[in-house]
């Protein structure tokens, strides 16, 4: 016996008109929005590129992507400040990092000095006379 497949309309070109429909309209958007940023974020990730999109909902509410930050993006963009150099990010990240083991390096020794003021309290509070 031979199956017949069921012979479907497959994918349709959608007409780009307003959807009259409140219902369709909302979960259009809400399709359509999730493809936009995971698109946005695509192009960040194969181009290296900083990015910030803001849409408004039908119901006006409000849904913004940015990478690496929106509001990062929007004070440069609103500035006019150019970003900083690649390298500059790259050296300023290297002294942090140093600055950031320099910082541990010295919790860790206060933390021993203190250990030691301890015991060194308790040994000398067992050695009073009464």
């Amino acid at each position: 016996m031979v199956m017949k497949k069921k012979s479907s309309s497959g994918r349709q070109k959608i007409p780009i008109e307003k959807i009259p429909n409140r219902s369709h309209l909302q979960v259009t958007f809400s399709k359509r929005r999730s493809g936009l940023f995971k698109k946005a974020s695509e192009l960040c990730t194969l181009c290296g590129v900083e990015i910030a999109i803001i849409v408004f909902s039908p119901a006006e509410k409000a849904f913004s992507f940015g990478h690496p930050e929106v509001e990062s993006i929007l004070d440069r963009y609103l500035t006019r400040n150019p970003p900083p150099r690649q390298e500059s990010r790259a050296h300023q990240q290297l002294v942090e990092a140093h600055r950031n083991a320099n910082v541990h390096e010295q919790n860790m020794k206060l933390t021993q000095i203190l250990n030691q003021l301890e015991i060194e309290k308790k040994r000398g509070e067992g050695v009073r006379p009464n």
